[in-house]
């Protein structure tokens, strides 16, 4: 299964790093792809399957739901320093300043592209995100079987912000169609 990614501003070339992270979803393409899948996995089942390779490139991933095996990101730091607003990330990779968000059925219904964009604006520190989604999500609605395009959506969210003369958005971004 092929794996496509788009990345933005489009007028600058991606850095080293995006084949990188890329290749990851390439080598898992067929476990984790949703174009011939009658549902897609999860997030989490996405997570878990490429989690592995990103530990090896040095991100830092979340390994479950507990608040100890989550990544979080500050946004502010109150007194002493402490982080006073964090938010999470699915991954984190330390070195190159790079967030990582897995999104599954939820992504363009729930809205979690957004979310995912918004809270990154705001992540103390982050200079490129990565937005996995997938390209193809079959789901029911009325005893019909209904297909969305996420990955189109997305990429078209993307374009919308990062080609418009009235946004100068503040980190790089990566969309990956799974």
């Amino acid at each position: 299964m092929n794996i496509v990614f788009s990345t933005f501003p489009r007028t600058e070339s991606p850095p080293s790093f995006v084949s990188e992270v890329c290749d990851t979803f390439q080598t898992h393409g067929n476990e984790v792809s949703t174009v011939k899948s009658d549902k897609g996995l999860t997030s989490d089942q996405v997570l878990e399957i490429i989690r592995p390779d990103l530990v090896s490139l040095g991100f830092l991933v979340e390994a479950g739901k507990r608040k100890s095996q989550k990544v979080q990101r500050p946004v502010f730091f109150g007194e002493n320093a402490v982080p006073s607003l964090q938010y999470e990330v699915d991954a984190w990779h330390p070195d190159w300043r790079v967030g990582l968000e897995v999104e599954a059925g939820r992504a363009k219904m729930g809205n979690a592209i957004y979310r995912d964009l918004i809270q990154a604006l705001v992540m103390v520190d982050l200079k490129y995100l990565f937005l996995a989604v997938p390209l193809a999500y079959r789901y029911n609605s009325g005893g019909k079987s209904v297909h969305s395009k996420d990955y189109e959506h997305t990429v078209s969210v993307a374009e919308a912000l990062y080609g418009h003369s009235r946004i100068a958005m503040p980190f790089s971004l990566c969309v990956i169609g799974y």
